[in-house]
């Protein structure tokens, strides 16, 4: 007997700056593949052809699904053809569209609010990767609990050689958008430079979508740097050298950089927001993000760990233990079980 196929929507784990959604594909594949994916023959879709997104989606997708005899789809990042040959799987990484619409091209935009809540209405299981994404899929499109599968990411970035940059610095990862309240981060650090007189520059590697003006702003003449996008190899390096990563987003469907951040042994600071304190556990210092985005409770937390390196120390030993509880074999294995379940 043949093994079942499963055609993965992987179009993003391709293209040339990954980044979340991208990242979370490309690794699943690779464990998928080195043995987790065991007795499944995967078709791993890697283009989507010329001519619109959409259009291959949900035309040329379910076609080629049909051709390929696929017992089950999955897409990776919520595009799930609505009409399809056989059961599908749709990821769903978090709903920010949803709450933070200026965060997203209109067009863009108007598409997830659009498809999305279809895709999850109309799919035979969905995975979400965390409890805080998998409620808000739940009770936003009124989709049934029992095919909710909550299955976490891992740190994804591999250790690298290359030297972190001189001198201390604090290190904030993310696009610069409004959802990541790079803002409040920027002024708490400013307080601190003032009041403390702490030695640190303020890093922030990400691509400006949108908020990089009104940081440099915030930013005055304080030592704050906006890399724009940056290798995997220079992230890694810039986590490695980091005194603390701060992590003040108001709405993450996980938080993945806290693990890449812990695996590494570097302290992290985040909101106590979404999915964050699910991610984190005990082994991040948390602050409370609500008001103005938290800025005085942000410097107050943050004062506090750069004045005291024992539990900095402390924080970054939790935080390795945190980060070796998650791994992609498990994350692919658990995703397996998923397919398995509709073949």
């Amino acid at each position: 007997m043949s093994a079942p196929i499963v055609a993965l929507d992987a179009r993003d784990a391709y293209a040339p700056e990954l980044r979340g959604w991208g990242r979370y594909e490309l690794e699943l594949v690779r464990a998928l593949r080195d043995g987790a994916g065991e007795g499944l023959d995967l078709l791993v879709l890697e283009r989507g052809g010329a001519g619109p997104e959409v259009l291959f989606e949900q035309f040329k997708l379910p076609w080629a699904l049909l051709r390929a005899g696929a017992a089950v789809v999955h897409a990776l990042n919520c595009w799930l053809p609505l009409v399809r040959p056989c059961p599908g799987v749709v990821t769903i990484q978090d709903l920010a569209f949803e709450d933070w619409p200026g965060d997203f091209h209109p067009v863009t935009g108007r598409k997830y609010r659009t498809i999305v809540p279809l895709a999850a209405r109309s799919a035979q299981r969905i995975i979400c990767p965390s409890e805080f994404t998998r409620d808000d899929v739940c009770r936003r499109y009124g989709v049934e609990p029992g095919k909710v599968r909550v299955i976490p990411l891992a740190p994804a970035l591999a250790p690298g050689e290359l030297e972190p940059p001189p001198g201390p610095y604090l290190l904030g990862i993310g696009d610069l958008r409004a959802k990541k309240n790079f803002g409040a981060l920027v002024r708490a650090f400013g307080a601190l430079r003032r009041e403390q007189g702490i030695p640190h520059r303020l890093v922030l590697a990400g691509v400006d979508a949108g908020s990089g003006a009104e940081l440099r702003r915030l930013a005055g003449s304080e030592p704050v740097e906006l890399t724009g996008y940056v290798s995997d190899a220079r992230l890694d390096a810039l986590i490695r050298g980091a005194d603390v990563l701060i992590h003040p987003s108001l709405y993450e469907g996980f938080g993945l950089v806290l693990l890449e951040a812990m695996a590494r042994g570097t302290p992290v600071v985040a909101a106590r927001a979404t999915a964050l304190p699910e991610t984190g556990a005990d082994a991040a210092a948390y602050f409370d993000a609500r008001g103005d985005g938290g800025a005085e409770a942000l410097r107050d937390v943050l004062g506090g760990l750069l004045g005291d390196p024992d539990a900095g120390g402390a924080l970054a030993q939790k935080g390795r233990e945190r980060a070796a509880l998650f791994s992609w074999e498990r994350t692919a294995r658990e995703t397996a079980a998923v397919y398995r379940e509709l073949t």
